[in-house]
C-alpha cells in the first residue's frame, strides 16, 4: 500500500475522515447513554437535564454528518491535475477500519483444530496482517486493485481454513459507514469481504475521475473504470444481501450503481465531442440524441437518490449535482437542436428525406400544427421551432445554475460554475441572434427530445480469476480436506513392517492419500491403523501435497527397515461440535456493536492494564510482536435456540448483529 503518512491531497481526506469517525463514535455513544438514562429516570429534573444534553449531541451529530458530506463531495482532489473545463466527476471515499489481530485466534485454531505447532505459521499470520494493513491506503491505479483483490480471494481461503460455520473466532471486524461515520463491529468475516468489496469499487471510481478527460484515451478509461466500479457495487449487492452498514445496503448500492454509469454516459459523451463537433445537420442529430441520453440517465440518479431510505443518508450534494448535470445536459439537447433548424435550412441539393427521418427521430411527438416536413420546409415554422427549444435551453441552464448556488458545497467548485455559466450565455448569445420584434406572436411550446446512444453502457463484473493468489496457509493441506468444516483425530504414529513384500493395505485418492482395502491380520491394523485414514507425513516428511504414486515410491524406497507413517481419521462433525457457542449471531440482539465495545473496554480496565495501541495508520506488522489481545463478545446469549437447519456462508449475514 501507499505510505500513509505521506501529505497527498486523497491520504489528508482519508485522515480526516477517519478522525471524523472517531468524533461521530463518541457523539453516538454519548446519545445512547443519554437515551437510556431518559428510559430509566423518572426525576423531571434529570429528565430536562438529559433532554437538553440530547438536543446538544444531536446539533454535534448534525453538523459532524455535515462535515462528513463535506469530504465525500471534495472532488477537486481527486480530478486528474490537467488543467479541464469539464463537469467535475463524483468519487467514492474508501471505507475506514480498525486494527484487527488474527495472532491468537488462528494460532490457537491450528493447534486445537489441525494439531500442529502454531508457531511455525507465525510469519504467514503476519503476512496476512501485512497485507490487510496495506489495504487501509491501496495506491490510486491498478496495483491498488489487485491488491485489495488479493486480499479479497485470501479471505476465502482464512473463511474455509478457520471459520466454521458452527462458532465465531473471536476475531472482531470494525468498519466505519462511508456516508454516516458510524462503525459496525461484527465477529462475520463476511462484513470484512464485504468492505472490501465496496474499496474495490470505490478505487476503481477513484481512478475514473484521475482520468485526463482531454484525451481519448483518458476518457476510454474512465469509461472502463467507471463500469467496473458498477460491475463490483452490482456484484457486492447481488452476494451479501444483508449487510449491516446503510452505505452497503441494497438500495444504496442500487443508487451507486446508476451513478457511475452515469457518469461513464457521461465520458462517452465528452468522448464523441473530444475531436470537435462540426455544425453540421446529421452530425448535430447524433450529438442531440447522446446529450439527451446523458440527461436522461442523471434524471433518474437525482430521482433515485431522493426515495427512501436511500434520501436520508446520500449526500445533499451529491442528489444536487445530479440534478444539476441532468437539466444541463438537457439544455445542451435543446441547444443542438436549435442550432439545426436555426442554421441548417433545406437547401436545393440536401436529401429531404433523410432530413426528415432524422428530424423525426429526435420526437415523440410534434407541436400542434407543425410536421416534421412542414417544418423542414417553411423558414418561418423552422425559425419559430428553434427558438422555442433555444428558450427552453435558456430555461434549463437557470434551473442549473438556480440549484448550484443554493447548495454551498457545489458553489464553491469554481469549474462546475464557470461551465455551466460559459453554457448560458451561448445559449443567450444564439437565441439574441434569432430575436425580432414579432417574438411575442410565437406561442409554440418545444416538445421533448428522445434519447438515443449507440454505446451501450453495462456493468463489467469483477474478474477475479485474473488475479492469481497463493494460499498463505498452503501448508496446512488441500483445502478441500483441511478445512474448518472438517474434524480430525490428531496425527497417530504407525510403525509399518514389510511383510513378505507386502504393505497390508492399499492407497487411493488424490492428495492426501487414504488408506484402502486395509488388511485386518496385517501387523499396521493391529497397531490401529484404519480404513480410510489419511496419511500425512512419511518417514517424518510431510505428505499432505503427495499423490498415490509419490507416496508409494517413498514407502517402497524404505527397503526391509520399518519406517514410521502419521496418518489422521475424520471426526463426526456433529458430534465434535462446540459445546460453547456464546459468540453466534442467532438469538443476538440487533444492535449490540457500541454496548459490546464499551463492555469490553470496561472488562480490559478492570482484569489487566490495556496494551498499547499502535498509531492509526502504521503499517507492517511482520516485525512486529506476535503476542496480542482478542476482542471478544460477552461469554452468554440468553435465550439462544438451537439451530436445526445447516447454515451457509451467506445466511450468516441474515442474521449477524449490527447497529441498526
Amino acid at each position: 500500500g501507499c505510505n500513509p503518512l505521506a501529505e497527498t491531497g486523497r491520504s489528508k481526506l482519508q485522515n480526516q475522515r477517519a478522525v471524523l469517525n472517531q468524533q461521530i463514535l463518541r457523539a453516538v455513544r454519548m446519545r445512547a447513554g443519554a437515551e437510556n438514562l431518559l428510559r430509566a429516570t423518572t426525576n423531571n429534573k434529570v429528565r430536562e437535564q438529559v433532554l437538553l444534553e440530547l438536543s446538544f449531541v444531536n446539533s454535534d451529530l448534525q453538523i459532524l454528518k455535515e462535515e462528513l458530506e463535506g469530504l465525500n463531495i471534495s472532488v477537486e482532489v481527486y480530478q486528474n491535475t490537467e488543467e479541464t473545463f469539464s463537469i467535475p466527476l463524483v468519487p467514492l471515499g474508501l471505507k475506514e477500519t480498525k486494527e484487527v489481530d488474527f495472532t491468537l485466534p488462528l494460532k490457537d485454531f491450528i493447534l486445537e483444530h489441525y494439531s500442529e505447532d502454531s508457531s511455525e505459521y507465525e510469519d504467514e499470520i503476519a503476512d496476512l496482517m501485512d497485507l490487510r494493513q496495506a489495504c487501509r491506503t491501496p495506491s490510486r491505479d491498478e496495483a491498488g486493485i489487485e491488491m485489495l483483490i488479493s486480499y479479497f480471494l485470501q479471505l476465502g481461503y482464512v473463511e474455509n481454513r478457520f471459520f466454521p460455520p458452527t462458532r465465531h473466532m473471536g476475531v472482531l471486524f470494525t468498519w466505519y459507514d462511508s456516508f454516516t461515520g458510524v462503525p459496525v463491529c461484527q465477529q462475520n468475516l463476511l462484513l470484512e469481504k464485504a468492505s472490501i468489496l465496496f474499496n474495490i469499487g470505490a478505487l476503481y471510481t477513484q481512478i475514473g475521475t484521475r482520468c485526463n478527460r482531454q484525451t481519448q484515451a483518458g476518457l476510454e478509461n474512465a469509461v472502463d473504470a467507471f463500469q467496473r466500479a458498477a460491475g463490483v457495487l452490482s456484484y457486492l449487492k447481488e452476494t451479501f444481501t444483508h449487510t449491516p452498514s446503510y452505505d452497503m445496503s441494497p438500495a444504496m448500492l442500487n443508487v451507486l450503481v446508476k451513478m457511475m454509469l452515469a457518469q461513464a454516459q457521461e465520458c462517452v459523451f465528452e468522448q464523441i465531442g473530444l475531436p470537435g463537433i462540426r455544425n453540421e445537420f446529421f452530425t448535430l442529430v447524433k450529438m442531440t440524441q447522446e446529450v439527451a441520453k446523458v440527461g436522461e440517465v442523471y434524471m433518474l440518479v437525482n430521482t433515485a437518490m431522493n426515495q427512501e431510505p436511500v434520501k436520508e443518508n446520500i449526500p445533499y450534494s451529491w442528489s444536487k449535482l445530479a440534478q444539476i448535470k441532468s437539466d444541463h445536459y438537457k439544455a445542451l439537447a435543446h441547444y443542438f437542436i436549435a442550432t439545426i433548424l436555426c442554421d441548417h435550412e433545406l437547401q436545393s441539393g440536401d436529401d429531404e428525406d433523410q432530413q426528415e427521418k432524422a428530424l423525426s427521430q429526435l420526437y415523440d411527438y410534434m407541436p400542434e400544427g407543425l410536421m416534421v416536413l412542414t417544418v423542414l420546409k417553411d423558414k418561418v415554422q423552422r425559425k419559430q421551432l428553434g427558438k422555442a427549444h433555444l428558450h427552453k435551453a435558456i430555461f434549463y441552464h437557470e434551473e442549473a445554475l438556480r440549484v448550484c448556488g443554493l447548495c454551498k458545497k457545489l458553489r464553491n467548485i469554481d469549474v462546475l460554475q464557470e461551465v455551466l455559466t460559459a453554457a448560458h450565455k451561448r445559449s443567450l448569445l444564439k437565441y439574441a441572434q434569432q430575436e425580432t420584434e414579432d417574438d411575442f406572436l410565437s406561442l409554440i411550446q418545444a416538445p421533448d427530445i428522445l434519447p438515443k446512444t449507440e454505446y451501450k453502457i453495462e456493468t463489467i463484473a469483477p474478474q477475479f480469476s485474473k488475479v492469481k493468489v497463493k494460499d498463505f496457509f498452503h501448508r496446512l493441506g488441500p483445502l478441500t480436506v483441511f478445512s474448518a468444516k472438517q474434524r480430525w483425530t490428531a496425527p497417530r504414529t504407525i510403525h509399518i513392517h514389510h511383510e513378505e513384500g507386502e504393505l497390508g493395505f492399499g492407497l487411493k485418492g488424490g492428495s492426501p492419500v487414504q488408506i484402502y482395502c486395509l488388511d485386518p491380520a496385517c501387523s499396521a491394523a493391529s497397531m490401529g491403523l484404519k480404513e480410510g485414514d489419511y496419511i500425512v507425513s512419511v518417514g517424518g516428511v510431510d505428505c499432505k501435497w503427495l499423490g498415490v504414486n509419490e507416496v508409494l515410491e517413498k514407502l517402497r524406497n524404505v527397503g526391509e527397515q520399518p519406517i514410521e507413517i502419521e496418518v489422521i481419521s475424520c471426526q463426526d462433525t456433529a458430534a465434535s461440535m462446540h459445546s460453547k457457542s456464546a459468540t453466534y449471531s442467532v438469538g443476538m440482539q440487533k444492535t449490540y456493536s457500541l454496548i459490546c465495545l464499551a463492555m469490553e473496554e470496561d472488562k480490559i480496565d478492570q482484569t489487566k492494564k490495556a496494551p498499547l495501541k499502535l498509531p492509526f495508520l502504521s503499517w507492517g506488522t511482520k516485525n512486529r510482536q506476535k503476542a496480542a489481545s482478542t476482542l471478544c463478545l460477552p461469554s452468554a446469549v440468553a435465550g439462544s435456540s438451537q439451530i436445526k437447519k445447516k447454515l451457509s456462508p451467506f445466511t450468516l449475514l441474515n442474521t449477524e448483529s449490527s447497529l441498526y
